[in-house]
């Protein structure tokens, strides 16, 4: 079987869209297969939508969290109840082409573990967006254990081995582009252009990214702490050097030390330093501070699997 896994969040005009487009190329593979749809707490007719596609077509699995848990999350669900021998994470927003899913399935049975789908053209995106993506990408992978591949989203195909590697990751703050890479596995990359969203508006904004980056970046490198050592070390014997100039030149010339505003101008500039320095460390204390309540990454509310008579079922999605 041949998974397919998609968060869905206020995309209640894509669903009719995604499925006219992803149900045939799955058919066309003919193997057994399943759309895993994980509605990430809609407040739209995305529900609506996913069970009336289910009705259609009984190969479509609809998992119904309690409350919208982010798009790490949603997917972490949608691989936990993927049950294919291959799993393929793709957006409902169809920026990603479903038409390359055989070419990623062709590369699986090639013997390949992992195929990454990668964005050779952006121009779909915004000018800002993708600038802001390459610095991103850079600056990650210059300060992080494991870098993580450069214009690659979470369109991609994973071998039941990398699904199961996964689901042993235990951390509850996830970033899942960081998790994929660390597992590793044998890896190839197939390249397509990103097309315009299909349908809807983007659920991440200027400020959402920003803290995703952050959440990239602390999740993965300790080289933030690490360099407000540096930073101290480097400020403190410039702070030597400048007090040794004062000393002798008082000694030599008989000029006084200069008035306040050098002091405050100092003391303002390693009051900054502290408190940035604090926040940095604060990111990982409050990491620290999730994971040690151990709560579930996310609830699923109802999961129906539909018509599949070998499906488990937890509460059907038409009963609530």
């Amino acid at each position: 079987m041949i998974s397919i896994v998609c968060p869905f969040f206020n995309e209640g005009p894509a669903v009719g869209l995604f499925m006219a487009r992803v149900i045939p190329i799955m058919k066309s593979l003919d193997e057994p297969f399943e759309i895993v749809c994980i509605n990430d707490g809609s407040t739209d007719r995305t529900l609506t939508e996913l069970l009336a596609a289910q009705r259609e077509c009984p190969q479509v699995c609809v998992v119904d969290l309690s409350r919208n848990f982010g798009k790490e999350a949603a997917m972490s669900a949608g691989i936990d109840h993927a049950r294919g021998e291959a799993v393929i994470i793709i957006d409902a927003d169809l920026q990603d082409p479903p038409e390359l899913i055989p070419t990623l399935v062709d590369r699986w049975r090639g013997g390949y573990e992992v195929v990454l789908a990668r964005r050779s053209d952006r121009s779909s995106d915004g000018l800002m967006k993708r600038s802001t993506a390459r610095l991103f990408y850079r600056l990650h992978n210059s300060i992080a254990d494991y870098p993580i591949p450069e214009d690659i989203g979470d369109f991609r195909l994973m071998d039941r081995a990398v699904v199961e590697a996964l689901k042993q990751l235990p951390e509850r703050r996830r970033f899942m582009k960081g998790l994929f890479a660390w597992v590793g596995f044998r890896t190839i990359t197939v390249d397509y252009v990103r097309a315009a969203r299909s349908a809807g508006t983007t659920k991440f904004s200027a400020w959402k990214l920003w803290n995703f980056a952050l959440e990239g970046i602390t999740a993965f490198s300790t080289m933030p702490l690490r360099l407000w050592t540096y930073l101290g070390i480097v400020i403190a014997m410039l702070s030597l050097c400048y007090g040794s100039a004062i000393v002798v030149r008082t000694l030599i010339f008989g000029i006084d030390v200069p008035g306040y505003a050098s002091l405050l101008t100092a003391i303002l500039f390693l009051g900054g330093v502290q408190l940035i320095g604090l926040g940095v460390l604060g990111e990982y204390i409050g990491r620290i501070y999730v994971e040690t309540k151990q709560r579930p990454v996310y609830i699923v509310r109802a999961c129906d699997r539909g018509a599949d008579p070998a499906a488990s079922r937890t509460t059907s999605l038409d009963q609530v």
